[in-house]
């Protein structure tokens, strides 16, 4: 019977298991993916987590994880397939491998930015195509962005953009937005931005970095080429929470709803980091 298991090795599950070390708890950490870190394992460069500005992704990662390491943390490679409730009120989890009874679970997941899957979007990741404005738009101050979608989060990612992009493309495949009235105002008012209506990106062009993106328009089919040195794609974020939704409550997107104190609607079953509803996504919030 462990104290507590965490499900999840990015940097909720990281900070997690610390202090469970730190507490002395007797836990392990559970994690599906081959190395630990989440999102930020892919990323190039974090320029906003304090203290350590232009810290490389991974290497922000693996000191998170060298940090769990050296307090002794238990970490164990599996995949968890399901959660059970037991009379005591203790929990069983299921993996793939072992079962694992415990006191207490910490839900840290994660979750993964919805993709176009258009040519050019994994090879240049990390090299001019994010999914997060606030992570990465400080890097092309006065140079040109596109941002791909339509909703609040698009909206507001063309908003942050314009401040200090030379030039910000919004593609929207429909010929009208579906963010709130008033980020709409400020979009269309705000000179550095250009909607691009009805159109789709299709391919994104670039040896070592982003260089161009192919734009078609659906109503006519021309395509064209844009030239950008980054392309933001802001069409949804997916939770991965399927195995855990008919057992704590989610939000109409997946999401586990949890407060600050990020107690879920399972007692003894918590839920940390970008799995959970929030409003701001970022390592230093998970």
């Amino acid at each position: 019977m462990k104290d507590l298991v965490i499900i999840g090795s990015g940097p909720a599950g990281l900070a997690a298991a610390i202090y469970a070390r730190r507490a002395e708890l007797d836990f392990v950490v559970l994690e599906k993916a081959p190395m630990s870190g989440g999102q930020i394992v892919d990323t190039y460069e974090v320029d906003n987590y304090p203290g350590l500005p232009g810290m490389n992704g991974f290497d922000l990662a693996m000191a998170f994880r060298g940090h769990a390491d050296k307090l002794g943390a238990a970490f164990e490679s599996a995949e968890v397939t399901a959660i059970e409730k037991k009379e005591d009120g203790t929990f069983l989890v299921v993996t793939d491998k072992d079962n694992y009874e415990t006191k207490t679970i910490i839900l840290a997941m994660g979750a993964s930015h919805a993709q176009l899957g258009v040519p050019g979007e994994d090879s240049l990741r990390g090299s001019g195509v994010s999914y997060c404005a606030t992570c990465d738009g400080a890097f092309f101050r006065d140079k040109t962005a596109i941002v791909i979608g339509g909703g609040d989060v698009a909206l507001e990612d063309a908003l942050f953009l314009a401040r200090g992009c030379s030039k910000v493309y919004l593609v929207h495949r429909r010929d009208e937005l579906r963010g709130t009235m008033i980020l709409q105002k400020q979009v269309k008012e705000n000179d550095k931005i250009e909607i691009l209506w009805d159109s789709v990106l299709t391919e994104i062009e670039g040896s070592a970095k982003v260089e161009k993106a192919r734009i078609k328009n659906v109503k006519t089919g021309d395509e064209k080429e844009v030239e950008t040195d980054a392309v933001f794609i802001a069409v949804g974020i997916v939770p991965a929470t399927d195995f855990v939704k008919d057992f704590v409550k989610v939000d109409a997107k997946g999401f586990i709803e949890a407060g600050e104190d990020m107690a879920t609607s399972v007692p003894g079953v918590f839920a940390a980091g970008d799995i959970r509803t929030k409003r701001l996504r970022q390592v230093i919030t998970a």
